[in-house]
């Protein structure tokens, strides 16, 4: 490593340690010609392939903004976001290469996108596998079933109308006091 105050080709490191969760290495270097000190951070770069050739680093901001939309009114929080981020960031650098296809971005996405929220998965998904028809949907939904079957112990009740009710589906059950049918309630 060049000195950057006397400009001699060469110095000495005096001491290693790993910043950021061992993504990064902070050196402090002593050149031996003017016995200056002085920090260096080294950074492994990963870089991300696009399909048009372009290369570009990998951005954790990227992920999260195309997370984001797929989540757009889902009860998904930023922190949730973040950590699926840095998930992404673990699994792309684990695969030991500097180069990845953006297309290895976005299956390693797909997985604990799946995990956080299923509305999500099915939206990113349908953009990043270019869902051409409502059958890839019922396809990708009946995959998502067969993985994640319902509890045994939770009701399945299929709504049905209630003859009493002049009102829309559930109103008879609301105006008992009860919540209607068909929706969920919450305490906030």
């Amino acid at each position: 490593m060049r000195c950057p105050f006397c400009h001699y080709p060469d110095s000495r490191v005096i001491d290693s340690r790993e910043v950021e969760d061992g993504q990064n290495i902070r050196r402090r270097r002593s050149c031996p010609e003017c016995s200056r000190r002085f920090t260096t951070v080294e950074e492994a770069v990963l870089a991300v392939v696009k399909r048009s050739g372009v290369t570009e680093p990998f951005s954790r901001a990227k992920v999260i903004d195309g997370v984001r939309r797929a989540c757009q009114g889902r009860p998904v929080d930023e922190d949730a976001l973040a950590l699926l981020a840095q998930q992404v960031e673990d699994t792309t650098r684990a695969a030991g290469a500097a180069e990845v296809p953006s297309q290895e971005i976005g299956l390693a996405i797909l997985g604990p996108l799946r995990d956080l929220d299923e509305v999500a998965y099915l939206r990113f998904a349908s953009v990043y596998r270019a869902f051409s028809s409502a059958d890839d949907f019922v396809a990708e939904i009946e995959a998502l079933r067969a993985d994640h079957p319902r509890d045994a112990g939770e009701p399945v009740e299929p709504a049905r109308p209630d003859a009493a009710s002049t009102g829309p589906p559930g109103a008879a059950a609301a105006r008992d006091g009860g919540p209607p049918v068909g929706r969920r309630t919450s305490v906030v």
